[in-house]
């Protein structure tokens, strides 16, 4: 039987290798491999800012219908010190001759004045709340805007990635890592907020 004709796979892989190395080959796959990783953090990035944004306005709105709820309970505070005052100033001509004025209008100015605390409370008590979902939203639009600068680093990160992959050029794509590096902190940053 004919022997079959021996290839040289060993030095076949190390000519591949050199050819691939010539042209940049490890380095392309260096460039892609960090590209890639750093495309990942941009998406992460970016779905917690649209997150912290969305949350963040949904508080917000939340703060602007506890703020009417407060108005309304403000304006009803005002109409029971407005029928309290009436109801004082129907026991002033009473009073101006020397009559006592029926039991009635004190008890009735009484009521008024009690039912105005049990509304000032409830009022008091929406803007606390109204308060708690501003400083919420704040706090949540702070964590956003160090997301949403994250997206941007890696975004430039990504595309100077691109520039070194194009020109071979390493010292571009040390600034594509420096990038990528800053935009992984101010990631993690609020991260810890």
């Amino acid at each position: 039987m004919p022997e079959e004709p021996e290839v040289e796979t060993e030095k076949l892989h190390e000519d591949i290798k050199e050819e691939l190395e010539r042209d940049g080959g490890s380095f392309l796959k260096q460039i892609s491999v960090t590209t890639a990783i750093l495309a990942v953090f941009a998406a992460i990035a970016s779905l917690e800012a649209g997150a912290t944004v969305n949350e963040a306005l949904a508080l917000k709105t939340e703060a602007t219908r506890l703020q009417s709820e407060a108005s309304d309970q403000w304006a009803y505070y005002q109409a029971k010190g407005i029928k309290a005052a009436v109801q004082e100033a129907s026991r002033t001509p009473w009073l101006a001759m020397g009559r006592n004025p029926p039991p009635a209008y004190g008890e009735k100015m009484q009521r008024y004045a009690g039912e105005q605390k049990e509304i000032e409370a409830k009022a008091h008590g929406k803007e606390r709340e109204r308060d708690e979902r501003l400083s919420e939203a704040d706090r949540l639009l702070h964590k956003h805007h160090g997301f949403a600068g994250a997206v941007a680093l890696f975004q430039v990160s990504i595309a100077m990635g691109a520039v070194a992959a194009l020109t071979r050029f390493r010292l571009v794509w040390f600034a594509s890592l420096l990038a990528g590096v800053v935009g992984i902190l101010l990631f993690s940053w609020p991260l810890f907020l």
